[in-house]
């Protein structure tokens, strides 16, 4: 079981201002931002303009670009999870931001001359760029902070994470419908993000690295077996990683059935898109920052049943929500909040994003907390690629169930129960959490 801690007054807020995680939160912010102004940007691009690129038409593009980017997970975490455990991160950090500007002046030239196929080859190597930074990004919190502020530092980065996500969503599609007659615009600004980040990397301060003998193995399949044997060793942490996974698993679920939802059950356009988008993103910002209270600084298993309860029964009433729903004229975002009846959606769309913020932070300060130092930027690798495989499944899955006619808001419902599946065979694997729950109900 965790070990009991004094309860402190620290405020999460107050690492924002500190060298040791104040720049590293605005890098891995900028990066992911930048991440999806770009991906985001590209799909929009090519719809508005009705590019066809290798035959693909602007649907399938959409599918081939989310593929493109979760691929290098799977491809190149186990090499990377290597080189973080090896070296000194904040070289690797600032590397990895090089990396990244070389990409976007690369982009930036691709876009100004209208080479659009080769834009897909750089979404690729973006992916391989964010798989480099993923070991290095939770790696560094546990070395730089405290054991009583992982868990706030944590719910920095998780809701910093998903605001960045939607924000780089609304502002890609910005920068391409302000840029109608050229692609200045979305070009520069990803050049700018790549320099902002590069230059708050500077800042980071140095960290020790936690295995420097370690000889790499650049065998790719091996490595990954390897590395998910390491998280296998401690029960717990391989449970832990499953829940992360899970949440990136629910996370995907809801955000790739939005758009579909808006336009099909709501009658709404792609403005009300955003608009729900970034209701869930604030949610789950809401119930990250949440955890340092509910937890009182401590890494808290406890609370994850409460997000998981949270999480099946606002998703149970998104269907009810939308059971009762007989929309029949198109849906702007000012007519969808003139009736009172929609904001119970936008209740539940942030609800569903609170309380998984809730359920996944305590994972990553627990793995921070119990796995061997000298090989957390392999475990964190390894986690890396299993929420890859979850995400892809949550497509996969939700392509197949759809396909067989059942309805986006059944979907939603099938999913909930899943939900409550999933926590009744982690209790089963492990008591933890419910010990530390009803530890929690006590006090």
């Amino acid at each position: 079981m965790l070990k009991s801690r004094k309860t402190s007054n620290f405020n999460q807020f107050k690492l924002l201002t500190q060298k040791r995680f104040g720049p590293f939160f605005c890098t891995q912010f900028l990066g992911a931002f930048n991440d999806n102004i770009f991906r985001n940007g590209l799909i929009i691009l090519l719809t508005f303009k009705g590019i066809e690129v290798f035959g693909l038409n602007a649907s399938q593009i959409a599918n081939v670009a989310g593929a493109l980017f979760i691929l290098p997970y799977f491809l190149f975490s186990a090499i990377a999870g290597q080189i973080a455990d090896k070296y000194e991160k904040s070289i690797l950090i600032k590397s990895t931001k090089l990396l990244e500007i070389i990409l976007m002046i690369t982009a930036a030239f691709v876009l100004l001359t209208e080479n659009y196929s080769f834009l897909l080859f750089i979404l690729f190597l973006m992916g391989f760029q964010s798989s480099l930074f993923g070991p290095v990004k939770y790696a560094y919190i546990p070395q730089k902070l405290k054991l009583n502020e992982l868990i706030g530092g944590n719910a920095l980065v998780e809701s910093g994470t998903y605001i960045a996500i939607i924000l780089g969503l609304v502002v890609g599609g910005l920068a391409v419908s302000i840029g109608q007659e050229n692609d200045y615009p979305l070009a520069s600004l990803l050049l700018l993000m790549a320099i902002l980040g590069y230059f708050f990397s500077c800042k980071i301060p140095n960290t020790e690295p936690t295995d420097p003998t370690l000889k790499i193995n650049w065998n790719i399949f091996s490595e990954i077996k390897k590395i998910i044997g390491f998280s296998k060793e401690k029960d717990r942490i391989f449970l832990y990683i499953i829940g992360i996974s899970w949440f990136w698993f629910y996370g995907s679920v809801i955000t790739l059935q939005i758009p579909a939802y808006t336009i099909n059950i709501l009658m709404g356009d792609e403005s009300l898109t955003t608009f729900l988008l970034a209701t869930f993103a604030i949610g789950i910002g809401i119930g990250s920052l949440a955890c340092e209270r509910l937890s009182k600084n401590q890494i808290e298993l406890g609370i994850t049943p409460i997000g998981a309860i949270g999480l099946s029964l606002f998703t149970l009433d998104l269907y009810f929500f939308s059971s009762n729903l007989n929309i029949v004229t198109p849906m702007s975002i000012k007519l969808f909040l003139s009736h009172l009846s929609n904001w119970r959606l936008i209740l539940d769309l942030i609800m569903i994003g609170t309380f998984g913020g809730i359920f996944s932070v305590p994972f990553y300060a627990a793995i921070q907390e119990q796995a061997e130092k000298k090989f957390l930027s392999r475990i964190i690798a390894a986690n890396n690629i299993i929420n890859a495989i979850f995400m892809v499944s949550a497509s996969l899955l939700a392509i197949s169930i759809l396909s067989l006619g059942v309805s986006i808001p059944e979907f939603f419902a099938l999913i909930s129960v899943l939900n409550i599946f999933l926590m009744i065979t982690m209790h089963f694997n492990s008591k933890i959490f419910l010990e530390r729950f009803l530890c929690i109900l006590k006090n």
